[in-house]
């Protein structure tokens, strides 16, 4: 389980195409204190360490992700949204965050508001159920609220922090973008849907 607060923006070193992709992440982290098996979220994505060194790390993606996630369009050189998983007493600050990501979207408009930005992004049909205004949604692993829900996109605002803290200060209009509903919503989907 994750929170959404992005702890590290690593840089994709090398990409592998194996029986699945193997990905090395360069990262700020102390990888010492990194456990092999452990996970960490990689733009939201919930990956397993396979092998790491000093200040970098391994994740193996299977075809399964790359074909339900954007991970696979980042290439060497790119830059990472990087979250380690919650432990015990930790502070929740964002929301609870799985790692499973739902859905692609796409960012649709970026306009400046003051010193933040307004991000528009598409909502796909089969997930607007599940996004609601002031509610909570995880793009590329960060926790963030949303502002306004129309027919077919929603809105963000990104503060300056939150640009400086994660790749949404270089993020750019047509970019794909991981997207996990708020983890209440799939519960309450699923107990409506069974409810019968």
């Amino acid at each position: 389980m994750f929170t959404g607060i992005i702890t590290d923006i690593g840089r994709i070193v090398s990409v592998e195409a194996r029986g699945d992709m193997r990905i090395r992440i360069a990262t700020a982290y102390d990888t010492a204190s990194i456990e092999m098996g452990a996970s960490i979220a990689c733009h939201g994505v919930c990956l397993t360490v396979v092998d790491k060194g000093p200040r970098w790390f391994d994740v193996d993606v299977s075809r399964e992700t790359l074909d339900r996630t954007a991970i696979g369009s980042l290439g060497e050189g790119a830059r990472i949204n990087l979250e380690r998983s919650l432990r015990v007493g930790d502070e929740l600050g964002g929301h609870i965050v799985s790692g499973h990501v739902d859905g692609l979207s796409r960012v649709r408009e970026i306009e400046p508001v003051g010193d933040s930005r307004r991000f528009v992004f598409e909502l796909p049909k089969e997930l607007a159920r599940h996004v609601a205004e002031k509610g909570s949604v995880a793009l590329n692993g960060a926790s963030l609220t949303v502002n306004a829900v129309g027919e077919d996109s929603f809105e963000i605002n990104i503060i300056p922090h939150t640009q400086e803290r994660t790749t949404f200060g270089e993020i750019q209009v047509g970019d794909p973008v991981n997207m996990e509903i708020d983890i209440l919503s799939r519960y309450v989907a699923r107990l409506r849907d069974t409810d019968g």
